[in-house]
């Protein structure tokens, strides 16, 4: 077997992508979309209907000039994620809108109207993740989102307090980042590291052993993947959700992909079970500098694509 064949049995591979034929090619578990994704996907041939049809659909509905565009662009989100679902077996995540970033109250009113939307395609909850970025904000409604039957992945993950809030919510799952804390300690202290020094790697298996130790429930999907190394080094993590040029590279190469995390790995000592304040949340991640400095530039970076994307739909 080549090297994602074996992931495979190790660990749920996920697609970061909106890319149906890409979907399709290597046949993925999951698919995971964001901002950036939906905005290389609207230029695609294969979605042209589709996005015809959600201005259609908008142009429908009552509101402000901004209130149809965030209808239309939540029904293209939702009409690009049901397509995808045709092509796995498992669960899309659509993402709310990063501005919505630090409203509690905003957040779960644009994820139960996604949900609404999946329900009008005649797609159950249970196929679906709402992506929320991992702000205190985010994680108060994620907590109540899953009371609420609607599973939630938690995104923008880059701190051990992001993770151990996340896990205390009772959130479905996080997507911790791997590449984006690397780019971080490069840029930062100049060094070079390999797969094993990686900071995102070592990030990643601290939360999963974690989790793991204490019993958590939360899955674990490690994200943002800068090359091959990073995944390979934490094969065996419950899921991993990688891009199609990094899937392509894993099955052309045929060499032994040995597991890397174990469910009954136990967990470090020194990491007893952590239940966060806000105060406590908040000066952790005050004193988390990389943490702190990547959870704003990637809302920031979100934000903008959505506009993007929005111009883009409004010509």
């Amino acid at each position: 077997m080549n090297k994602l064949e074996q992931l495979k049995t190790m660990t749920e591979v996920v697609a970061d992508t909106g890319e149906i034929e890409a979907i399709r090619s290597f046949k993925p578990q999951d698919a995971t979309t964001n901002p950036s994704l939906l905005l290389k996907a609207v230029a695609l041939p294969e979605y042209v209907a589709l996005v015809a049809d959600a201005k259609r659909w908008a142009k429908t509905q009552a509101g402000t000039p901004s209130e149809q565009m965030s209808n239309l662009c939540d029904k293209l989100a939702v009409d690009i994620g049901s397509q995808i679902l045709k092509v796995i077996p498992g669960r899309v995540s659509s993402e709310v809108d990063a501005r919505l970033s630090f409203d509690t109250e905003a957040t779960l009113n644009k994820a139960r109207r996604l949900i609404e939307l999946y329900a009008e395609n005649d797609i159950a909850p249970e196929r679906v993740l709402i992506k929320i970025a991992s702000t205190w904000e985010g994680i108060r409604a994620a907590s109540v989102l899953e009371r609420e039957g609607i599973n939630c992945n938690l995104t923008l993950l880059f701190s051990f307090a992001q993770a151990a809030a996340c896990a205390q919510a009772g959130v479905f799952l996080i997507s911790p980042f791997v590449g984006r804390i690397l780019d971080w300690y490069k840029n930062s202290t100049g060094e070079r590291y390999d797969a094993e020094t990686d900071p995102g790697v070592v990030s990643v298996r601290r939360i999963y052993d974690y989790y793991k130790a204490h019993n958590y429930q939360t899955v674990v999907m490690g994200a943002s993947f800068r090359n091959i190394g990073e995944i390979e080094a934490l094969a065996g993590c419950d899921r991993l959700t990688i891009s199609p040029p990094l899937l392509a590279e894993l099955s052309q190469d045929s060499g032994e992909l040995v597991r890397r995390l174990q469910p009954s790995g136990g967990g470090d000592p020194a990491d007893a079970k952590t239940e966060l304040s806000e105060i406590e949340y908040r000066w952790a991640m005050n004193e988390d500098a990389m943490a702190t400095e990547k959870l704003a530039e990637g809302i920031r970076n979100f934000a903008a694509d959505q506009v993007k994307l929005e111009l883009l739909m409004a010509d």
